[in-house]
């Protein structure tokens, strides 16, 4: 029987400050559930993975050290008493263990449903890979793929039954559409320029340098292209390797002779300015290296703007350029990405039919949209859920304005969920 009172929903994730992709996915999608007038039949809070960080919003109810095995097993004992359901964001990175296995710990340890959000599926993962998100499918109750294009491969690779999974798109923001040439007369040196731009967190396997090669075969022909390289290097890139992958981008394009032709904004960019300068671009440029790439989302924010996209076919691009929304290049090939610019360059009138074709796909990826599909999922999953359980079997949940007082190891920590 359906009540009234608001289901509860925790994240176990990375989130802000955390600077990565998936962090600022968690917080995008949270954001979007909580202002949707809509899904107030729901309640979010966050599991935040954690090594270092401070956190100080107050949806974060729980961190998890990710190095520390027990710590799993704490947070899902936490989770069994507090709330409905568990969306796990996985991606291999961000969890303890060998291929981040420690998660499984956490998994076994629910007696409540959980979601898997998959944001890497590999073609070809090690065993250790596999079995993790092998485990995760059948211990889970619902599996989500933000890549049609996995379906098959999470059925096949890592066993996962087809009814389980379930496609939702990666979301976009919804902002009011600026005009480009508008945009540009705010910087000087934009004005009257056609701009390539790339962004997100800097590292090798972005193949930027491909980027860089190619416009200096474009700029030849058209001098007026600025190509901007927008965001800071990835901090385990940074950490490994200071800024030489960064350097040698800057000195690649000195020695092309189009430094003046390459801007580098090395920050991490709030979503706003993400939003800004994608409004700006003419066109959008993933030259990434690798074939394994199942989810963009940097892609996916450009696919929303409704921009022209330019890319190496991974996985991801291959299923959301088809249909005349962009061009394919070969990976590490800059005379191939050289003539898919100038393709854009010299075709105007297909450059604004790709436009319109883009937008009307990242119309329907708004965060809003994407929002309701995950609360429609979640209400699904958890009433399912308590119809097959007797009375006597449910967990009681601990009201939300109690915090939760046995003991905690030193690097646990439970604040109260936000009423």
């Amino acid at each position: 029987m359906k009540t009234n009172i608001a289901k509860r929903i925790a994240f176990l994730s990375t989130y802000p400050p955390k600077e990565c992709g998936l962090a600022t996915f968690t917080e995008d999608l949270v954001n979007a559930i909580d202002e949707n007038t809509e899904t107030s039949s729901v309640q979010t809070c966050i599991m935040a993975m954690t090594k270092n960080e401070e956190y100080t919003d107050s949806r974060v109810a729980f961190h998890v050290n990710q190095e520390d095995r027990s710590s799993y097993k704490e947070a899902a004992a936490w989770a069994n008493t507090h709330v409905d359901l568990v969306i796990i964001e996985h991606e291999y990175g961000i969890f303890g263990g060998t291929a981040g296995e420690y998660v499984i710990d956490f998994a076994k340890e629910l007696q409540i449903p959980f979601i898997v959000t998959t944001h890497t599926v590999l073609l070809r993962p090690t065993s250790k890979q596999r079995s993790v998100l092998r485990e995760l499918g059948k211990l889970s109750t619902k599996v989500v793929t933000m890549a049609e294009s996995s379906i098959p491969v999470l059925k096949g690779s890592y066993d996962i039954a087809g009814r389980k999974i379930m496609f939702i798109p990666h979301g976009v923001p919804s902002m009011k559409m600026v005009s480009r040439e508008q945009l540009k007369s705010y910087y000087p040196a934009l004005k009257n320029k056609q701009i390539i731009s790339s962004f997100g967190l800097i590292s090798p396997a972005k193949g930027l340098e491909y980027g860089i090669q190619a416009l200096a075969k474009v700029v030849k022909q058209y001098d007026d292209v600025i190509y901007l390289i927008l965001g800071k290097t990835h901090p385990t890139v940074k950490e490994k390797m200071g800024e030489a992958y960064r350097q040698s981008l800057m000195d690649l394009a000195e020695t092309l002779g189009v430094r003046d032709h390459v801007q580098f904004v090395d920050k991490y960019l709030t979503k706003e300015e993400v939003i800004t300068y994608l409004q700006l671009s003419d066109m959008y440029l993933t030259p990434y290296l690798s074939a394994e790439q199942a989810v963009s989302g940097t892609l996916a924010y450009a696919m929303g703007y409704g921009r022209v996209i330019i890319s190496t076919p991974y996985r991801y691009a291959q299923e959301m350029l088809g249909e005349g929304r962009g061009l394919l290049a070969r990976f590490r090939d800059e005379d191939s990405l050289a003539d898919c610019i100038r393709t854009v360059l010299g075709n105007p009138e297909r450059k604004a039919d790709m436009e319109i074709r883009t937008m009307a796909v990242g119309r329907t990826m708004t965060w809003e949209n994407v929002a309701s599909q995950y609360v429609e999922l979640c209400l699904k999953t958890i009433d399912e859920n308590r119809n097959s359980l007797t009375s006597d079997t449910q967990i009681p949940l601990v009201p939300l304005e109690k915090k939760m007082t046995f003991s905690f190891n030193k690097t646990s920590q439970v604040k109260g969920m936000k009423a």
